[in-house]
């Protein structure tokens, strides 16, 4: 029995419909992952759940008795008191639960939290772990999450993936954090032009098949589109009066004119282009052993690094421990209390703020480019504000709207805008990725790729930094930053392993307790067998054969003749398709499995 029912709704705020008489039913314990692109109405669909919007039309059914928890991208105002009192306050709006004491100490702990803190002095992030562990310590029955990764470090996320995937409640969530969706999503609803599209998968496989669905909705436009305009062709020549066929095609045409006026496109995608500056010099920034503290606590130690020409370098570590302080240090805005740093020849670096501060609330969004200018120079050429503006998804109303009034995502679009019209030849992105949507993470991540200068990035999101970053610049304790090679996933095999380093205690002749540091070797890795050798040959002709069959198989159902077949053969039809992705999941485990042990041999 379904726990939450949505029948029939929609909700409009005086243009196009956000939602149109959608539906959706979620059972108890899925993991429900709403997705679409910025605007398209998923906070909106949230709040319908949580009761704090009611529909234009239709029902929102909940479960009698069902106790929700909810956390969203928005602040609430005129929340006082410590920390712990705020987390203790449960979700009033929406549950008669009240959270138990040992509950709010955990949760806060975990989220690096200090219940006396004053939640009124808090940044706006710290602000978000308080109502994130507000939500979580009242263990409801449901829990609504928008956006739960912003502004959490890798700890906090890893942590609450963890408590997420033990979560026994129902979780329905909104995230661009892709590394995350991929671990928790049990389900994916998409919301796309006003409809919920539902996809019983996870989402990887969801990528592959939306995909197959929209080359599908594209060549049935097209098709509409010229037999629209040959019938317009036909009536433009004139027609013969009162000739039943002629009058038959007449309303035909009539109704297609209608359902050309119902179609709604689906929402641009963004159009970004990095305005490069001359090449730097080969040696970009050079530190030597440079130390910084922050109120008697060291945030940086006896730390040096060379960064060279095309470097693309990521910075991560916990909220707090230096990240932005190191930026400034690199870029010359702060001087180290110790150490040298020198900048190469003709570096001309731009900084995406995590703030936002670079944007002025006052100014209009055309005015925030181009210093108000209505054309500029880009690329060799010149662009219009608004133009340019368009590229970047907002239409000219938009574009002289204020600032103050944008969305975090619309606020996101125009500090990207701002930084890459300005040439660069050394991109500093602080935290980029927060509120945008997939498509343009995605996009984000192809053009910083092609983007022949430098680039120092500091982010939470793992899966952004596999795709961007070339090397890991980590924070360890006590201000110990240490250099690895490629990206999260890379310092996560290369970091040294709790268990390599352990710490026991012996006693002395005296009697005395003396710490002694004792290494623990991994034990030196197998040769692979004969059969393991020819198996490791032999796995990435099977996977190709295996992939082969499962595109044919989306082809295939990506036609809609292929629901008119028989039900048996449809059926069979999926049914191998999950086959074939469970087989190719432990496929690649094993080519995985079997590689390692060959590497670690070498």
């Amino acid at each position: 029995m379904a726990i939450v029912s949505v029948q029939d709704a929609s909700v409009s705020f005086g243009g196009p419909p956000l939602l149109e008489h959608v539906d959706l039913q979620v059972e108890k314990g899925e993991r429900v992952a709403l997705i679409g692109r910025n605007g398209e109405g998923k906070t909106t669909l949230l709040r319908l759940i949580g009761s704090r919007l009611l529909p234009d039309g239709g029902r929102i059914i909940l479960q009698k008795g069902l106790s929700v928890g909810s956390l969203d991208q928005d602040l609430p105002r005129g929340l006082t008191g410590s920390v712990a009192e705020v987390a203790s306050g449960g979700n009033r709006a929406t549950s008669s639960k009240s959270p138990q004491d040992h509950e709010v100490a955990t949760v806060l702990t975990k989220l690096s939290l200090n219940p006396y803190d004053r939640f009124e002095n808090l940044s706006v992030g710290f602000k978000r772990r308080v109502l994130l562990a507000r939500a979580l310590a009242i263990a409801p029955d449901l829990l609504l999450l928008d956006e739960p990764t912003n502004h959490l470090d890798i700890p906090a996320i890893t942590w609450l993936e963890e408590y997420l995937l033990k979560y026994r409640g129902t979780l329905i969530l909104i995230t661009h954090d892709r590394a995350f969706l991929r671990k928790l999503a049990t389900r994916i609803v998409e919301l796309d032009r006003g409809r919920l599209l539902n996809w019983e998968c996870d989402y990887r496989t969801f990528l592959e098949r939306r995909d197959a669905a929209l080359e599908v909705e594209e060549a049935q436009r097209n098709r509409f589109m010229r037999k629209l305009a040959k019938e317009e062709a036909w009536i433009r020549q004139g027609i013969k009066a009162r000739r039943t066929r002629n009058e038959g095609r007449v309303r035909v045409l009539m109704k297609m004119r209608d359902e050309q006026q119902a179609l709604r496109t689906r929402t641009g995608s963004v159009r970004m282009q990095i305005e490069e500056a001359e090449r730097t010099g080969k040696l970009v920034i050079e530190a030597e052993k440079i130390s910084h503290a922050y109120g008697g606590n060291p945030l940086i130690r006896n730390f040096s690094v060379r960064i060279m020409r095309g470097d693309r370098i990521g910075i991560i570590g916990p909220n707090g421990v230096g990240k932005t302080t190191l930026l400034r240090i690199l870029l010359g805005e702060t001087p180290p209390e110790k150490g040298v740093v020198r900048q190469g020849a003709n570096v001309e670096a731009v900084y995406f703020d995590q703030l936002r501060a670079q944007l002025d609330e006052d100014r209009t969004v055309q005015e925030s480019i181009a210093d108000g200018k209505e054309v500029f120079d880009l690329n060799g050429g010149q662009r219009h504000v608004i133009g340019y503006l368009k590229d970047f998804l907002f239409s000219p109303d938009r574009s002289r709207s204020p600032v103050r009034i944008l969305s975090g995502g619309e606020r996101n679009r125009l500090l990207l805008a701002r930084l890459f019209s300005t040439p660069s030849n050394v991109l500093v992105l602080d935290e980029p990725t927060n509120d945008l949507d997939m498509e343009t993470l995605e996009l984000l991540e192809e053009r910083l790729l092609e983007y022949s200068g430098t680039i120092l990035l500091v982010s939470h999101d793992r899966e952004f930094l596999n795709g961007v970053v070339t090397s890991t610049l980590v924070f360890e304790k006590n201000g110990v930053i240490t250099e690895y090679a490629g990206g999260y996933d890379d310092w996560l095999r290369q970091r040294p392993h709790p268990s390599e380093e352990k710490i026991s205690a012996r006693k002395t002749a005296k009697g005395k307790v003396e710490p002694r540091k004792q290494w623990v070797h991994p034990e030196k890795p197998r040769k692979l067998t004969f059969k393991e050798s020819r198996e490791l040959e032999e796995l990435p002709r099977n996977i190709e054969q295996l992939e082969t069959e499962q595109r044919s198989l989306y082809a295939r159902m990506a036609d809609p003749n292929f629901y008119r077949e028989a039900g048996e053969k449809v059926g069979g039809a999926k049914a191998r398709l999950d086959e074939l992705e469970k087989t190719l999941e432990q496929t690649y485990a094993r080519w995985q499995e079997l590689e390692n042990l060959r590497q670690e041999r070498r």
